[in-house]
């Protein structure tokens, strides 16, 4: 009978015993979780500055990448004045535009000069910006040879003494006609590095190198 009562105790303190270790054993798993998801919240902080500082550095990256092209884009050895003059040993003409084309970002960049022939032709020719060679002409026939060749009446400073008039303003990427207005002049835009690009208006007869008024980037200095 007593040995009865001591075993019925001893289960009882060992049960008691027992549920008090699964109790502080489940206290002890719950204060392990919180820890674990408090590391896991830092962590996912940490991995999200980590992107936002990638992302930034790929911005910065863009934007160097950027200002890379543009002065690959003007880089190149052979001036607009020295294009215009192959050019024209290679199709005999009259220069009326060249301009640094990058063919819609399909190819290299290369001088593209327009030069008007005799009668109502026209010739594209293509030069290597570093040595200065034709790579290619093509020829056209257009009816508004007349009107340009209006516009060139009076013209005493050609395209290429364009150019170079305007040289001292920066690297010229493109001289064009512009025929409109009471006002004729090569129409000239420049290049500096860090800077926007800039227009400028020289005349056709004097050469006089004047800021484009259209062109709110463009001054004088």
């Amino acid at each position: 009978m007593k040995r009865n009562i001591v075993i019925a105790v001893a289960t009882s303190a060992a049960l008691i015993g027992g549920g008090t270790a699964t109790a502080l054993a489940g206290t002890g798993d719950g204060e392990g979780a919180a820890q674990r998801a408090d590391a896991q919240v830092k962590q996912a902080s940490v991995q999200d500055d980590d992107t936002q500082d990638t992302d930034d550095t790929d911005d910065a990256d863009d934007a160097d990448d950027a200002q890379d092209d543009d002065a690959a884009r003007v880089s190149g050895d052979v001036t607009a004045a020295q294009a215009i003059t192959s050019a024209l040993r290679h199709d005999a003409g009259t220069a009326v535009s060249v301009e640094l084309d990058d063919q819609d970002d399909t190819g290299p960049v290369v001088w593209d000069v327009d030069v008007l022939g005799g009668g109502n032709t026209w010739h594209s020719v293509r030069i290597d910006p570093g040595t200065g060679k034709v790579l290619g002409s093509h020829t056209e026939h257009e009816d508004d040879t007349a009107q340009v060749r209006a516009g060139l009446k009076g013209a005493t400073v050609t395209a290429a003494e364009a150019a170079e008039a305007a040289a001292g303003k920066g690297t010229v990427t493109s001289v064009d006609l512009d025929e409109d207005g009471a006002s004729k002049a090569w129409e000239v835009e420049t290049h500096k590095s860090g800077k926007a690009e800039q227009d400028w208006r020289v005349d056709l007869t004097t050469g006089k190198v004047t800021a484009d008024a259209s062109d709110d980037d463009g001054d004088d200095d």
